[in-house]
């Protein structure tokens, strides 16, 4: 991608800036549509197929209003394909996404991405849902279309706070016990879990029809580490403490970090879940034109 492309994205630093989650959702979605060359409005569970003339009597929601300003005639959207696809959004908040080298912590990026997709299923008139979790589910908000959600759902990212553990058994099971109609779930994470038991955890609502879609969230200096010295390294979740070498890092952690992301991106794929790597220095929105650009490429 050339690089005047690429400056055109938002640094992350510059949405730490910003004051309130609906900003930021609008600014990353704003951002991502931006230059697509394609309409944005593939959506996650609508294909649209043509205007029609706009009639007294009809939803001003379904009015395109960028054509009214163009031409001053009222045309609304028809989609084919209208399932009533819910969006489910798994945010995981164990203390492990607390870590950050750079202006934002995992958790603060993935609650932007969390915030991202809300805003951009509610634009498209999709329901969409929040499951805040760590070792128990801290928060859930069921799938709705209904006015004041988008406002529920962001005031429910936004309030999110870090627990200790993290089991991905507890907002699974959660959500299927209520999950009866096709959907899609994405999950934001970090995976610091064994990639077989995590995508068997995962793969029986694949069974039901559902879409899957793993964001894997992870540091900069969790992919590629920079130590002067020896260090300890403490893990956030359960306290354990190991003595870490120069050396190591550059050989074996490198080694092993890259080999679990392999991993759980071959079996996740094998059991046909989306997969996308996400580092928290990346722009938000490019990621997600990225993401969309490569969804709609299999669609």
């Amino acid at each position: 991608m050339p690089a005047e492309v690429q400056n055109r994205f938002l640094d992350p630093a510059v949405l730490a800036g910003i004051s309130g989650l609906d900003l930021v959702a609008k600014t990353v979605v704003d951002g991502f549509i931006a230059g697509l060359h394609r309409s944005p409005d593939f959506g996650f569970s609508q294909e649209f197929a043509e205007y029609r003339a706009y009639t007294p009597g009809d939803d001003l929601r379904h009015v395109d209003w960028n054509v009214f300003a163009r031409t001053e005639k009222a045309y609304l959207k028809r989609y084919r394909g209208e399932t009533n696809t819910a969006l489910m959004v798994l945010l995981d908040a164990s203390a492990s996404m607390g870590f950050g080298s750079g202006p934002l912590r995992k958790f603060d990026y993935s609650k932007y991405l969390a915030s991202a997709l809300v805003y951009l299923a509610h634009l498209q008139r999709d329901s969409a849902g929040l499951i805040v979790f760590h070792d128990d589910v801290a928060n859930f908000i069921r799938p709705s279309a209904r006015q004041g959600q988008l406002l529920r759902l962001l005031h429910g990212i936004d309030r999110a706070e870090l627990g200790r553990r993290t089991d991905f058994r507890r907002p699974f099971f959660e959500l299927q016990q209520f999950l009866k109609t096709r959907g899609i779930t994405v999950l934001i994470s970090d995976f610091f879990e064994q990639p077989g038991k995590l995508v068997e955890t995962i793969e029986p609502l694949r069974f039901r029809g559902n879409e899957v879609v793993l964001f894997h969230v992870l540091d900069p200096r969790e992919l590629d580490p920079k130590l002067g010295g020896p260090a300890l390294l403490i893990d956030m979740e359960t306290g354990e403490a190991i003595e870490a070498s120069a050396e190591y890092a550059r050989t074996e952690y490198r080694e092993r970090i890259g080999a679990h992301v392999e991993e759980l991106r071959g079996k996740a794929q094998a059991a046909g879940l989306d997969y996308f790597l996400l580092r928290a220095d990346r722009p938000l929105d490019g990621a997600l034109r990225e993401y969309f650009t490569i969804r709609q490429g299999r669609i």
